[in-house]
């Protein structure tokens, strides 16, 4: 009798936790946005991805320059390496040994300089969105906000919980004013150094 008085409180008391925890889900108000897209919208992003372009560009000229002189260096030891001492050998293959290292070194440089330029530009851009739709959630009533990405595993949002267009305007920009609309705004493409060709 008393285990049967047990397991009928056990089962009340479940009974009233999922009644409890079933409310408290029907109050909740979920909402969802896509930054990426907030992002492609907003014209200091844009200016980012502008001046990051310029550096890409200027990066790349330089890491080409290197490529053509380690190119032009590596044809006159080919052409001469037969009639060469050994010790001007090993000195002009030192020499190409440094400067293939220097072309390797100046390629993972300038892409982490790209790197953290972009992340230290973007801060403050990725900071206002956040205002925004903390702003937006706070005066519709919403508990969470979603981050829909084309890599989510979110399946179904109903389109009356995007809060996207809300936050554009509360950032003082007219949703779609923007034609074009990348999937992501990530840092710019950053050089990458060609393999030298091996000596023979």
């Amino acid at each position: 009798m008393i285990k049967s008085k047990s397991t009928l409180f056990q089962i009340l008391a479940g009974l009233l936790i999922l009644t409890s925890l079933r409310v408290q889900a029907q109050a909740l108000k979920v909402g969802f946005t896509r930054i990426d897209y907030i992002v492609s919208q907003s014209p200091e992003a844009k200016e980012v991805t502008n001046q990051l372009n310029i550096q890409q560009a200027q990066a790349e000229n330089e890491l080409k320059r290197m490529q053509t002189e380690f190119q032009t260096k590596y044809s006159a030891y080919q052409s001469g390496v037969a009639q060469m001492t050994d010790v001007i050998r090993k000195d002009r293959e030192t020499e190409l040994q440094t400067l293939q290292t220097r072309i390797q070194q100046f390629s993972q440089t300038a892409q982490e300089s790209l790197q953290g330029k972009y992340g230290q530009m973007m801060k403050p851009i990725l900071t206002k969105i956040q205002q925004a739709i903390d702003t937006v959630a706070s005066q519709n009533g919403y508990h969470y906000i979603i981050n829909v990405t084309s890599n989510s595993d979110v399946l179904y949002a109903a389109e009356e919980l995007n809060i996207t267009d809300l936050v554009l305007k509360k950032m003082g920009i007219t949703p779609g004013q923007n034609a074009d609309k990348p999937a992501n705004a990530p840092a710019p493409a950053t050089p990458k150094a060609a393999a030298p060709p091996k000596k023979k």
